[in-house]
């Protein structure tokens, strides 16, 4: 990309989104196209064709996804298929319609099967079942991939996936009702401090073990793909390092400073019991991942100090 390129960043306010607006721009890239979800309905295909043929992009970010932890992704099923799949598909072929030169899509490591051989390949994609709480994100994340691979292949585009691990950080969504587990434990974690409670209980059994990627991180591995990776096949972006549940509790526990004690809760679901990432293909390319957990962390919780009055809905 040219630092002048017409850039289309797709979900700009989201957690992904802000990060690579940050991004892109810390490195010189200054003709961005931000429209919102409340500007551009992009599950309206006749809006979104619209906008792709007064804009033109040059370059296209697919970060925009309806997204949520465990209880979100099975309470709004419907809504998450069917959400995700208009997204991705009405941006991905308006994008070949008005000859954009590249675009990335953002998956999700939620694709690859409940019991996969650890760590996940590539190669690992639909050879077993999806776990049912998030089985129809993962079908619509899957979808979009295979729209991006097939297009490359019937269409000569250059259309390209990439497939994050857990990500946290700045702008994160810290909704106790629909949020991730890392988000969600910070605020029970501050609230617990503040209100001086003696326990916090963490959801499951705290044993599953969990890869987590500061989405700054993220931000810098998509802008180096859309740069220099050029294969129809997507790629798995992460740490290749991997946490238990308990661990990270007592984590987030240490950076905010709560003093109480953790109760964990079996009776609610633990999903997935294992997902590590192989990250040998990115390392290959040439990219790694630079931030520390513990420091991720603290910078996510310094944000959330910030705005909390914001996030607190």
């Amino acid at each position: 990309m040219d630092t002048q390129s017409k850039i289309y960043v797709a979900g700009c306010r989201g957690l992904v989104g802000s990060a690579l607006v940050r991004t892109l721009k810390a490195q010189g890239y200054e003709n961005l196209r931000l429209p919102t979800s409340q500007e551009l309905d992009l599950r309206n295909q006749a809006a979104v064709e619209a906008f792709f043929a007064q804009e033109k992009p040059d370059y296209v970010f697919l970060a925009a996804a309806k997204v949520g932890g465990i209880q979100a992704n099975n309470t709004y099923r419907a809504e998450f298929l069917y959400d995700n799949l208009m997204i991705e598909a009405n941006i991905i072929h308006s994008a070949y319609r008005h000859g954009v030169q590249k675009l990335l899509f953002l998956g999700s490591s939620c694709i690859y099967p409940k019991l996969c051989p650890q760590p996940m390949k590539e190669d690992y994609l639909l050879t077993g079942f999806l776990e049912p709480t998030n089985e129809p994100y993962a079908i619509a994340k899957i979808a979009g991939l295979k729209l991006c691979e097939n297009y490359c292949r019937q269409y000569g585009v250059n259309f390209i996936s990439a497939m994050p691990t857990n990500l946290y950080g700045m702008n994160d969504n810290f909704n106790l009702s629909n949020s991730h587990v890392l988000p969600a434990l910070m605020r029970k974690f501050h609230e617990a401090k503040v209100n001086g409670d003696p326990t916090v209980t963490v959801w499951g059994t705290g044993t599953p073990l969990r890869e987590f990627l500061y989405v700054d991180d993220l931000a810098d591995a998509l802008v180096f793909l859309m740069n220099t990776y050029n294969q129809v096949e997507f790629v798995n972006v992460g740490t290749g390092q991997e946490v238990s549940i308990k661990e990270l509790a007592l984590i987030v526990k240490a950076v905010v400073g709560y003093e109480g004690d953790l109760v964990f809760d079996p009776s609610k679901p633990d999903g997935t019991p294992r997902k590590l990432l192989d990250v040998s293909r990115l390392n290959a390319a040439g990219w790694t991942a630079k931030t520390d957990l513990k420091t991720g962390i603290e910078q996510t919780y310094a944000w959330f100090l910030d705005h909390y009055d914001s996030i607190r809905g």
